[in-house]
């Protein structure tokens, strides 16, 4: 039996089944296999993928939408990958339509593009509206103590760190944030006054822990976050800062870790993201916005 044409293979959509598959594409492409970081994005985003018929994916993304059920306010697309063997034949440029035109009309898409990606991006409409810098390395706490206080989460916390979220992202989150208690190692907030000003996560991923999110009413509430998440790993840290947040970005370098990579971020119908920049220091993870 021959082997269908690529273009002729169907985009099905992906399920938690398959994570290692999805690991061994990112493996692929070069990139880490980050199992624990696609089983987030498996179980609270829609994944599509095209199945080779020798075995494995040719390609996958995942979309994960916010606001509301029935009428997402943004989708945010990540993960767009193409084996290597199948790579500069259309690919890629296939899936993101289908995953656009599967996609209301009427809702903005979001998503992080490296220098790769985004001559397709922009090819199909995408804006540049900002930017991101990876930055990675071991932290070492240096200068004066931070002054604002922190803790760990709490059920009793996950409430109100839903409605920061959303007042701060600027659309509801809520099956992502409250899955952060069991896919993040550590999960800790900035109180004053008994009222939490901010809260971060800090998360598995390979050999390092990430940082995200990282949501804080100052760029000191976010270092104190930082601060107290670091006292307990021994990992490296690696967290992506919207490069807006120069002081952040500082502080974090003059802290061991160093510049690894920028993503520009992009949106498709709407000039710009929802929500205040100003206290949303840092994503999820750059799959999910």
């Amino acid at each position: 039996m021959s082997t269908p044409p690529l273009a002729a293979l169907p985009i099905r959509r992906l399920t938690p089944r398959d994570l290692i598959a999805c690991a061994d594409l990112s493996e692929d492409r070069g990139w880490p296999r980050e199992e624990h970081k696609w089983g987030l994005l498996l179980a609270a985003s829609r994944g599509y993928g095209i199945d080779d018929p020798a075995g494995g994916l040719v390609s996958a993304c995942v979309v994960t939408e916010y606001g509301s059920r029935h009428r997402p306010d943004l989708c945010a697309i990540g993960m767009v990958l193409v084996a290597q063997r199948h790579a500069r034949q259309g690919i890629g440029r296939r899936l993101m339509r289908h995953v656009v035109a599967e996609t209301d009309t009427t809702t903005p898409l979001t998503l992080y593009a490296t220098p790769y990606g985004r001559p397709l991006y922009e090819e199909l409409g995408f804006k540049v509206t900002g930017s991101s810098e990876m930055v990675r390395g071991p932290f070492r706490a240096g200068g004066p103590p931070p002054t604002v206080a922190t803790r760990p989460a709490t059920g009793e916390d996950l409430a109100h760190l839903v409605r920061l979220d959303e007042e701060v992202f600027g659309v509801d989150r809520t099956h992502v944030i409250t899955r952060l208690p069991a896919f993040a190692d550590q999960l800790h907030v900035a109180e004053e006054g008994g009222r939490i000003i901010g809260y971060a996560a800090l998360w598995p991923n390979m050999d390092t822990h990430v940082v995200g999110p990282l949501i804080a009413r100052d760029t000191e509430t976010a270092k104190a976050l930082v601060t107290s998440l670091a006292a307990c790993t021994d990992r490296p840290l690696r967290t992506d800062v919207d490069v807006r947040h120069e002081g952040l970005l500082t502080w974090l370098k003059e802290c061991g870790l160093t510049s690894v990579s920028f993503n520009a971020v992009m949106t498709y119908g709407v000039p710009d993201l929802p929500g205040d920049w100003t206290r949303r220091f840092a994503p999820v993870t750059v799959a999910a916005g």
